[in-house]
């Protein structure tokens, strides 16, 4: 256990003790862990987000907790980069991105290969496998469709397919009742989507920051949107230039609306605003 810094200071507002020290701690683990980098401004969120696990363990210090944290096996380590890995998202979010999916894919005269890097609880993933069947119509369900994520709990909630209805009906009565089932008696309020849209993805656990992800083949398009924000530079560059190994000369990678890379990869020409596509070279 590393010692406590020498004036370090403490929470007197909480009911559990996170010192400055114990912070950068957090800050540390959670870069070397998922890459992220977690701005000196997040500290509430941190706190906010392990206090549930320090009082399940009957912690009262979160150097405690960090001294346990080091001598945990993977399953311990796997909720601590749950607990502050963000998962906002929502169905056709960034709505532009759909229609040029379409068109990509429809002029490609075979089964798309697509994966989603950054999968959460489902949505998004969901959202590309609707497009591909109102586009390519019955064959639609011959494309390869990978979704990964980092978070264990979000890709549990992925692979149910469960949503609150409210958020499946803003996507329009029609694709509602194409490619949900709404939930009656107890399940009324939430809407889950049909087995066949469920059956056209593959849902993994991927660390972006491991040195091997375990993908050989090429994709048509990549889904990499509002996570790289959360890396530094450096961590973006080289992320950008595996996903361009990743992709087939021509493919198209999706970014999202507050993240901009033209400057930082040769391999990726910015075609529009926030899609980027692979260099022939």
């Amino acid at each position: 256990m590393q010692s406590r810094g020498v004036g370090a200071t403490e929470s007197v507002t909480r009911d559990l003790v996170m010192s400055d020290e114990d912070f950068e701690r957090i800050r540390d683990y959670i870069r070397r862990r998922a890459g992220i980098s977690l701005a000196p401004h997040k500290r509430e969120m941190a706190y906010s987000r392990l206090a549930k696990r320090l009082r399940a363990l009957g912690l009262a210090r979160f150097d405690s907790y960090l001294a346990l944290l080091e001598r945990a096996d993977a399953e311990e380590w796997e909720y601590f980069v749950n607990a502050l890995t963000t998962n906002l998202t929502a169905f056709f979010r960034e709505p532009a991105h759909f229609p040029l999916l379409a068109d990509h894919v429809r002029g490609l005269g075979r089964p798309p290969r697509i994966w989603c890097c950054a999968s959460s609880t489902g949505e998004e993933p969901l959202s590309i496998a609707m497009t591909l069947c109102e586009t390519l119509g019955e064959s639609a369900s011959r494309s390869r469709l990978l979704a990964t994520d980092i978070d264990t709990q979000a890709l549990e909630r992925a692979r149910a397919g469960v949503y609150p209805l409210a958020a499946a009906q803003a996507m329009g009565e029609a694709r509602l009742r194409r490619f949900f089932l709404r939930g009656t008696g107890e399940r009324s309020g939430w809407a889950k989507a049909r087995p066949e849209l469920l059956g056209m993805i593959e849902y993994r656990r991927l660390n972006l920051m491991e040195p091997q992800w375990g993908i050989d083949e090429g994709f048509d398009a990549i889904f990499c949107r509002n996570i790289m924000i959360y890396f530094d530079r450096e961590a973006q560059t080289r992320l950008l230039e595996r996903f361009a190994q990743r992709l087939v000369p021509g493919g198209l990678f999706f970014a999202g609306h507050s993240e901009n890379f033209s400057r930082q990869t040769q391999a990726l020409r910015l075609t529009r605003n926030t899609i980027y596509q692979r260099v022939a070279s």
